[in-house]
């Protein structure tokens, strides 16, 4: 049976401490499915189209990452794609607790399903797609911030 994971967000925009975890975890897992979740009722900066070519693009010579978006229960999409674990960076101890609890109700709903949690590197703990958004939308410097793919798509 292939090992797949599924590494769920909204990659708003996707940041270097993304890709570090995926670059990570790419030798622990067959396939690793990045999803991009879809809520109606949260706005986006980004479009979805934007994030998923983001994302290909910054993974286009990694065969085993492939992007999809889902909506609904992120164990229902996991079922549906047959992933038996779940992929989380943690950057701090809160993000520990925050995930250790949904991490623990998913294993309620689905019962074969595992989170598998990779610790940041620390020089990537204190970005996040929130506050890269932020530093964007005030004209900050977000190159450090994100793949090379991102910032120049963003100075067309």
């Amino acid at each position: 049976m292939k090992k797949i994971a599924l590494f769920p967000g909204s990659f708003d925009p996707i940041t270097l401490g993304h890709v570090s975890i995926l670059k990570r975890a790419i030798p622990l897992f067959d396939k690793i499915i990045v999803a991009i979740g879809v809520n109606s009722s949260k706005q986006q900066m980004f479009s979805l189209e934007q994030r998923q070519n983001w994302i290909r693009e910054v993974f286009v010579n990694e065969p085993a990452v492939e992007v999809q978006t889902y909506e609904g229960l992120t164990v229902d999409f996991c079922k549906q794609v047959e992933a038996q674990y779940i992929l989380r960076g943690l950057r701090t101890a809160a993000d520990f607790e925050f995930e250790r609890g949904i991490g623990q109700v998913n294993k309620m709903l689905y019962p074969s399903l595992d989170t598998v949690f990779l610790l940041t590197e620390p020089k990537f703990t204190p970005i996040s797609s929130s506050i890269v958004r932020d530093v964007y939308r005030n004209g900050g410097d977000i190159s450090n911030m994100v793949p090379e793919v991102v910032v120049n798509s963003l100075l067309k």
